[in-house]
């Protein structure tokens, strides 16, 4: 076993040593270490796996600066089986070299972590370990009791549900603006109409009145008329 196996002395430190999962069907999970530069030279490293269609590496390659720290982001893709025993067999390779300064991640290269007589190439192998990503709460007997248990499909459910329920609340306050709003409308539309029947209501009284009055008028002017032509035919005959 190399010095970089056992992470002590080394050219990098590797925090944490393990690659940890929180393993969950048909969902990505992200894992994540620090590699810290212990040396007062650049270091260029490299990240190898196991299964290469499974797991994506950011940075996969890349060279740390004295004293300096670089995270490094694994991500599993999602998987639609669980292991047996939710063992895994996966493994990671880190591969770390010295270079020299002011080189770039451009310029690594296969060839520089190739062991050669007299050049120190340091690897360390990193376990993957799954985790349940939700492991069920514990029930007490009382709560056996009382209730029936329910599954997680169940809880999902519900949470679903109660989210629609949230959003639905949040949307109901439109729809009764809305309605009140088309109530107002439809009031404001009612005594138009009124106001417009009403008024025609009116204009046919005041028609009806004139019509009255013109007729009492004519009335007023044929009576002047024939007491006119009486005493005309009075005062006439008088004379005579």
């Amino acid at each position: 076993m190399s010095q970089g196996e056992l992470n002590d002395g080394g050219l990098l430190d590797i925090q944490p040593s393990e690659l940890r999962f929180a393993f969950e069907l048909k969902k990505q999970s992200l894992c994540s270490f620090q590699l810290t530069n212990k040396t007062d030279q650049c270091v260029a490293f490299k990240v190898k796996t196991t299964n290469p269609k499974k797991y994506c590496v950011r940075p996969n390659a890349g060279i740390i600066s004295p004293k300096s720290s670089c995270d490094v982001t694994v991500t599993m893709q999602a998987q639609k089986e669980a292991p047996h025993d939710m063992q895994c067999k996966d493994k990671f390779l880190l591969q770390s070299v010295i270079t020299e300064h002011g080189a770039a991640t451009t310029d690594i290269t296969a060839e520089m972590f190739n062991r050669e007589p007299g050049k120190l190439v340091e690897e360390f192998k990193l376990r993957v370990t799954y985790v349940m990503a939700s492991p069920p709460s514990p029930v007490s007997e009382e709560q056996q009791e009382g209730s029936s248990p329910r599954s997680s499909t169940f809880e999902d459910g519900a949470q679903s549900l109660q989210t629609q329920d949230s959003a639905s609340l949040l949307k109901e306050p439109s729809k009764e603006k809305s309605s009140e709003a088309f109530a107002m409308i439809l009031k404001l539309t009612e005594e138009k109409n009124n106001a417009i029947a009403q008024n025609q209501k009116l204009q046919q009284e005041v028609d009806l009145l004139n019509s009255e009055v013109n007729r009492h008028h004519m009335f007023f002017v044929v009576v002047g008329a024939v007491l006119a032509a009486l005493i005309g035919y009075v005062i006439k005959k008088s004379y005579y």
